[in-house]
């Protein structure tokens, strides 16, 4: 056996294979903040293309990523998890690799839809691998660990995106991923163990669904973004939305036939699941609207180089990462409604205190960063929770393919937040017009932001037993391991098979 696991004591291995999977999720997560640090260079290094057309760099990702992520984990668990570990690298490194030498707007779109399917390869492979790995006693703690890294890469991903383009240009931003990847693969197929193709009768994954969503998102994305443009009473937009309909209908119309479908609608059968998912699905179109808008406002309004601006917004991940295990905690103890209503009115307060305060001027010491602080205050408090609240009346069988579906939801979210993004900065033709349009969008975050309180309201109370069930168990485990808003401990949909 050439496999270093067969000569390595057992901690050793399983700190090794930690190492590998970790590295995945590191990656993959880093790769989202990165380039929302690096749109501004974007912007000036394509600035022939339009707004409209970069976004896609962002949402074309988010959507192949979310469409493909309970069919990869259902893919890992056929053919095994070793082997789409290593697939999902080198697609994940294939795309940076296109990304980074991308010529053309075009291209670059093309590679990021490419690293977003690696992505979405890896990370159900990668926990499938480290589960089997784990000593069941510690297996929690080991997950929560890997979900700390992810939460490491979101936090740092600024400042770390930003030295990197400040010192070798935005193509570093894909390119870095490079050296991550070899040295994942290098270890991984020296420490990870085989693990068998699963022999089932049943039917494939279902591709053509994948296909179904990812272009009526598509569709849908790109009538929302190019309506300015096109005229929102255009054939082209008209159709665009239409077309998306038509499509989304065929998508459900094949989910309730299909035996593995990429949603499984009998999930929506549970109140707080179907409540849970549609806020997540709002709270991402502000979430993700913000989280590039806060760039763009410091690069274009406030003239902040991308280091400085990349700095800038670090503090608020940084307190994401710390306040959202606690959060975990406190909702595990006290009811998802408590702290996911503390936690929406904290974060539609520092948004508005953007509103107010924010202006021409820069004031970052006494303007800025109180509220991103606030921010990231009211992001940990929200975004685990809601995770886990998605699965809360869910058995727990049904934790992971639920996750998977929340998971996706977020990412849809997020691909319609940025395309009403470029409908809110449109082409302002004066820095006060800007201002103006930034606060535009903060206030439409805001308002996503309530609207997902307002449906939280109806997620059903936590019951409180002398005796937990072992369903409460299970989700109090679950609760207390979400990390921060990017964890995906449980999106594998055959989590089970390696308990």
């Amino acid at each position: 056996m050439t496999e270093l696991t067969a000569v390595l004591p057992a901690p050793a291995a399983r700190r090794w294979i930690f190492v590998v999977t970790a590295l995945g999720a590191f990656m993959a997560s880093l790769d989202l903040s990165i380039v929302n640090v690096a749109f501004p260079a974007l912007e000036r290094a394509f600035a022939h293309d339009s707004r409209a057309a970069l976004s896609w760099v962002l949402t074309g990702y988010s959507i192949v990523f979310g469409a493909l992520l309970v069919v990869s984990g259902r893919t890992s668990d056929r053919l095994g998890a070793k082997r789409v570990f290593f697939w999902g690298l080198f697609v994940f490194s294939l795309g940076s690799l296109l990304c980074a030498l991308a010529p053309s707007v075009a291209l670059l779109i093309a590679g990021r839809v490419v690293q977003g399917s690696g992505a979405a390869l890896v990370l159900p492979a990668s926990l499938s691998l480290l589960l089997a790995s784990a000593e069941s006693e510690r297996r929690a703690q080991t997950v929560a660990m890997w979900g700390g890294i992810g939460a490491l890469a979101v936090a740092t991903g600024p400042s770390i995106g930003a030295l990197l383009i400040t010192a070798f240009g935005w193509r570093s931003a894909f390119s870095v991923n490079l050296p991550v990847a070899l040295l994942a693969w290098l270890v991984g197929r020296r420490v990870l163990r085989s693990s068998p193709a699963t022999t089932s009768t049943t039917s494939s994954p279902d591709f053509p669904g994948v296909a179904l969503i990812s272009a009526a998102l598509a569709l849908l994305v790109l009538a929302i973004s190019e309506g300015p443009t096109w005229g929102w009473s255009s054939a082209s937009v008209i159709g665009s939305f239409v077309a998306s309909m038509v499509l989304l209908g065929l998508f459900v119309r094949r989910s309730i036939a299909h035996p593995e479908p990429v949603l499984d609608l009998t999930l929506f059968h549970a109140r707080s699941f179907t409540v849970a998912n549609a806020a997540v699905l709002l709270y991402a179109m502000g979430f993700f609207a913000m989280l590039l808008g806060n760039i763009l406002f410091l690069t274009s309004v406030w003239h902040y180089s991308i280091l400085r601006a990349g700095l800038a917004v670090t503090p608020g991940p940084l307190v994401v990462a710390v306040v959202s295990s606690a959060a975990g905690r406190q909702a595990a103890k006290r009811g998802f409604r408590p702290v996911l209503l503390t936690g929406f009115v904290i974060f539609s307060a520092g948004l508005l205190w953007y509103v107010a305060r924010v202006g021409l001027t820069p004031h970052y010491l006494s303007v800025w960063l109180p509220g991103t602080l606030v921010v990231g205050l009211g992001i940990g408090l929200t975004f685990p929770v809601l995770s886990a609240a998605a699965v809360s009346s869910l058995e727990p069988q049904r934790f992971a393919v639920g996750s998977a579906v929340n998971q996706t939801a977020r990412q849809v979210g997020g691909a319609i937040g940025v395309a009403i993004l470029v409908v809110l900065l449109g082409t302002p033709t004066s820095a006060a017009r800007a201002v103006t349009n930034f606060h535009h969008l903060w206030l439409f975050a805001a308002l996503m932001t309530a609207l997902a309180g307002c449906l939280c309201v109806l997620i059903a109370p936590s019951r409180g037993p002398a005796t937990p069930s072992a369903h409460d168990r299970a989700l109090t485990i679950l609760v207390e391991e979400v990390l921060d808003g990017e964890f995906i401990a449980r999106q594998s949909p055959h989590l089970d098979a390696a308990e």
